[in-house]
This record gives C-alpha cells, sequence and structure tokens, in this order.
C-alpha cells in the first residue's frame, strides 16, 4: 500500500515540478520578449530622433513641377527612400496639400514648399534662394517643369514659343546656375554626400520632331542642348547630368484621352528610372534615359 502511494506521490511530484519549470521558463521567455521590444522601441525613437537633430543625414532634393505627373512621382519615390524634399509649383493648394499628405505618409523627412511660376526669371530665382535658406547642401537637382502646347509653327498664336522656352528651357537654365555653386561645394561633413546629380527632363520631341509639336519641340530639343552642355562642363567637377526622354506619360496633358491605361507609359515608371539612374556609383553615369510604350510613339 505504501509502496502504491510513493508512486503516487513520486508522480504527482515529477508533474508538478515539470508544471513549475514550466511556469518558470514561460516567466522568463515573457520577460526576455517584453525587454526585446522595449529596447526596439527605444532604439527606433533614438534613431528617429537623431534623424530629426541631423539633417545633413538625409540627401536634399529639388524638384520643380512637383505636384502633378511625373514630378509628383519623382517626389514620391525620393521621399520614400528618405531624401528631404524642396518642391514648387504654380498652385499654392496643390502645394499646401502634398506637404500635409507627405507630412503623414513620410514622418521623418523635410518638406520645403513654395508656389512659383517657373516661367517667370525673378520667381526661380526667389525659390532657390528660399531652398538655400534653409539648406547648406543641395545633392540632387530635378529640373521637372514643363508646359505643352500644341500647334504649328505656322499656325500657333503669337507669344507660344517665347511662353515655352520660359517654362521648359530658361527654368532650368537659371535654376541650375542659382543652385550649382552650392552643389560644386565639397561639404566636410563624414555624414554628408558628395555624389551630386543634375536631372533634366526633356522629351521624345527632343530628339524627333513630329506633328503639331511646334513651339513645344523646339524648346525641348532647346533643354536637351543645354543638358548635353551641362554634362560636359560638370564632367571633371564630380556632378552626373542625366537628361531624360520620356515618351508618351499619363499625366494632367493626356487627361481625357481616350486610350487604354497600358497605351501610355506611368509616371511612375519615369521616376523608378530615375531612382535606378541615380543609384549607380558616383564613378558612372547614365547620360540620357529614353523611355518608350511598348507600342511605340503615339
Amino acid at each position: 500500500m505504501f509502496a502504491v502511494m510513493d508512486k503516487k506521490w513520486l508522480k504527482l511530484g515529477l508533474t508538478l515540478g515539470g508544471f513549475i519549470i514550466f511556469v518558470y521558463l514561460l516567466s522568463d521567455l515573457f520577460l526576455l520578449n517584453h525587454a526585446t521590444e522595449k529596447r526596439y522601441l527605444i532604439d527606433k525613437k533614438t534613431t528617429i530622433e537623431n534623424f530629426k537633430k541631423n539633417k545633413t543625414y538625409f540627401m536634399n532634393v529639388i524638384i520643380t513641377g512637383a505636384t502633378k505627373g511625373i514630378g509628383l512621382a519623382i517626389a514620391e519615390k525620393f521621399a520614400a527612400e528618405g531624401f528631404n524634399l524642396a518642391l514648387n509649383a504654380r498652385n499654392a493648394d496643390d502645394l499646401k496639400s502634398l506637404k500635409k499628405t507627405f507630412a503623414e505618409k513620410f514622418p521623418n523627412i523635410e518638406v520645403l514648399v513654395k508656389k512659383t511660376d517657373m516661367s517667370k526669371k525673378t520667381q526661380v530665382q526667389s525659390f532657390a534662394k528660399f531652398v538655400l535658406s534653409k539648406w547648406k547642401t543641395v545633392d540632387i537637382l530635378i529640373n521637372n517643369a514643363g508646359v505643352f502646347l500644341p500647334g504649328e509653327i505656322t499656325k500657333e498664336a503669337d507669344g507660344t514659343l517665347e511662353s515655352q522656352i520660359n517654362t521648359n528651357l530658361y527654368s532650368a537654365y537659371y535654376l541650375t546656375r542659382a543652385i550649382l555653386p552650392t552643389m560644386l561645394k565639397k561639404s566636410r561633413s563624414k555624414k554628408a554626400s558628395n555624389k551630386k546629380h543634375i536631372f533634366n527632363m526633356c522629351s521624345i520631341a527632343s530628339q524627333i520632331a513630329y506633328p503639331n509639336g511646334g513651339s513645344y519641340s523646339i524648346s525641348k530639343f532647346a533643354l536637351l542642348g543645354f543638358s548635353k552642355v551641362l554634362r560636359e562642363e560638370m564632367k571633371d567637377k564630380g556632378i552626373r547630368v542625366t537628361s531624360i526622354l520620356p515618351g508618351a506619360t499619363w499625366s494632367n496633358s493626356w487627361a481625357g484621352v481616350d486610350l487604354p491605361q497600358s497605351r501610355l507609359m506611368l509616371a511612375s515608371d519615369i521616376a523608378n528610372a530615375t531612382w535606378g539612374a541615380w543609384t549607380m556609383s558616383s564613378s558612372a553615369v547614365v547620360e540620357d534615359i529614353v523611355i518608350r510604350p511598348q507600342l511605340g510613339d503615339l
């Protein structure tokens, strides 16, 4: 009888002992997970605070005409990659809305915005001064602002050429001249990048004349010429220059056109190509990016 009782107590003791060990291990595991989670939250908070304290840790990029189409897609891409942004457009409400959206979606970057008519030299220069008053360095300049007014040289309204030259060519010329001296300076900060890049948003119309292109094509031919000259001048100065020549891309210019979605390129396609050119090492440069819809030009 006592032998049976001993066996029962032994079995019970082993069961209770196992349970106690299980509870002990479980509590240890809980405490370890809690400590790890707390450490992660502290590290995450510290990292974000350090980012906010030291803005030079981020790259700074200027994008003109950034509230719609290709400009907006490029802004979203670089924001997602952690770049500070300086953006402009002609519509103040669009800029205000975009800044609010980006503040919610990308809370760890700085977004500067300023209403600017890029066809006006004084406003272009004012925008440059505004950016340089906020930033000590500029890593990337993307001359994206442009306007498309269809027509034929002999039939388009008087002033059409001047209007498109001002927006599509002079805007890039004046802004580049204003920003370039800052880009040419070598930063002494170990965290700052000396990998500088200028992108000029040209067009397929920079290469070939097409029906109803008129003054638009003239202005884009001129922009490509500007970009190629700049590339030559910046070769030995460590600043890469890339001309982007997109074909038909979904934007406001194509709004209302009765075509299937797949017939034109997405603005994000151009943004991804721009990002890809930037990510190359400083010893390589993509001079020209020609992108067309899969089915060719319209």
